[in-house]
């Protein structure tokens, strides 16, 4: 099925996220390349996040910074974190209807 935009989706480019999250560029084009971090590439080849990503490099720093992971080990940690977020959220919705 055909989907069709209103209006243009939010989305930062690697510039502006590298500015909010005080990373190199490169350094968050490598998280993107690695998965640690949802980006789109336009045809030009331009780098797209989502605003919620300056969240995820923050959260990526405090792992490599604090634990001193690397990278294959933040991306396990993420995807834990982002499960447990979900079933919190069915424990929380949950508990309202018993």
């Amino acid at each position: 099925m055909a989907q069709y935009l209103l209006a243009r989706p939010v989305r930062l480019s690697l510039d502006t996220a590298a500015a909010r999250s005080g990373l190199h560029p490169e350094l968050i084009r490598r998280f993107v390349a690695l998965s640690l971090v949802d980006g789109t590439t336009d045809p030009s080849g331009r780098v797209w996040l989502a605003p919620s990503a300056v969240a995820t490099l923050a959260r990526i720093q405090r792992l490599r910074a604090g634990l001193s992971l690397n990278y294959a080990a933040i991306g396990l940690v993420l995807d834990l974190l982002d499960r447990i977020d979900v079933l919190e959220a069915q424990v929380r919705s949950h508990r309202r209807w018993t």
